[in-house]
C-alpha cells in the first residue's frame, strides 16, 4: 500500500476536540482534521462563531462536527461543557490543547500583571483543566495529546516575559503529560511554532494593527495552515510512534532572536 493511502487510513473516522477553534491555528485544524473524514469537536468562547464553523465542517467536508462553547480557564465551565457532551460524542481519539494567547510586549517592570495572569490561566492553567476533564473520555490505548506550544516555550527572548514562562510551564507540562499517561497507551506531542500570521499579534498588541503588521514585514510568516499540517502530520502515524516534540519556525526564522527580513 503507498504510504499516502497508509496515512490517509489512518487518519480517517477519528474523533478529535480541538480547543481555541474559532480562529487561527484551531480553526485551521479542525478544518485540516475535517477534510481527513474525521469528526470534529471544536470549542472558543465565541459561540457564534463556533456555530458557523460546525456548519461549514458539515456542509464542506461532509462530516459530523459538534460545537462546544467554554472558556478554558474557567475549570466549572470546562468539567460542565465536557460533562454534556451527548453520548456519541464521549469517546475522544485526539484532543489538541491549541486555546492560547500572548498580551502585551513590555520590559517585566512594565509588564501589565493582568496580562501575566490571563496568559498563565490560559497557556497552563486552561490545558491542565482541559484535558483533566477530557481524558476520561480519551481512547485508551491510543488516544493522543497534542499541546500546541511555541518557541518562547524553548528560549526566552527580551520584553517575553509572561508570555515565555506561560510556554515553557506548557513544555514542561507536555513532558509530564507524557510520562504519567504512558501506562495508558496515551500519545503526548508538543507542537512549538516560530512566527505565524494569524491573529496572535492582534491579540497581544490589543488591537494595534500597525504593531501587529509590524512583526510580520519583510518575510514570509508561517501561516495557521502550516502549523495544521504539521499537527494533522504528527497524529497520522503508526500507533507505535510518537513524535515527542518539534520546533517548526517559517525558512527565514532561525530561532527566537534570528530572523531574516
Amino acid at each position: 500500500m503507498p504510504s499516502d493511502a497508509k496515512q490517509n487510513q489512518q487518519t480517517m473516522n477519528r474523533t478529535v476536540l480541538v480547543t481555541g477553534a474559532t480562529s487561527g491555528f484551531g480553526k485551521a485544524i479542525a478544518e485540516r482534521f475535517a477534510a481527513s473524514g474525521d469528526r470534529v469537536i471544536v470549542t472558543g468562547r465565541r459561540s457564534d462563531r463556533l456555530e458557523e464553523l460546525v456548519k461549514n465542517l458539515s456542509s464542506h467536508h461532509g462530516i459530523e462536527a459538534y460545537a462546544l462553547p467554554f472558556d478554558v480557564r474557567d475549570r466549572s465551565a470546562v468539567n460542565e461543557a465536557v460533562a454534556t457532551l451527548p453520548e456519541a460524542w464521549r469517546s475522544v481519539d485526539i484532543l489538541v490543547n491549541n486555546a492560547g494567547l500572548a498580551l502585551g510586549r513590555d520590559y517585566f517592570e512594565d509588564a501589565s500583571i493582568d496580562d501575566w495572569d490571563t496568559m498563565l490561566d490560559t497557556n497552563v492553567k486552561g490545558v491542565m483543566y482541559v484535558t483533566r476533564a477530557v481524558l476520561p473520555l480519551l481512547r485508551k490505548p491510543g488516544g493522543h495529546i497534542v499541546n500546541i506550544g511555541s518557541i518562547a516555550g524553548k528560549e526566552v527572548y527580551e520584553k517575553g516575559n509572561g508570555y515565555c514562562a506561560s510556554k515553557h510551564a506548557l513544555d514542561a507540562l507536555s513532558k509530564s503529560m507524557r510520562a504519567d499517561l504512558l501506562r495508558h497507551g496515551i500519545r503526548v506531542t508538543g507542537v512549538h511554532p516560530g512566527a505565524a500570521e494569524t491573529e496572535f499579534s492582534l491579540v497581544r498588541f490589543k488591537g494595534d494593527a500597525s504593531q501587529a503588521a509590524a512583526v510580520y514585514a519583510g518575510y514570509q510568516a508561517l501561516s495557521a495552515d502550516d502549523v495544521a499540517d504539521v499537527v494533522q502530520y504528527c497524529t497520522g502515524t503508526p500507533p507505535h510512534v510518537c513524535i515527542n516534540d518539534i520546533v517548526v519556525t517559517c525558512t527565514a526564522q532561525a530561532n527566537s532572536f534570528y530572523l531574516h527580513r
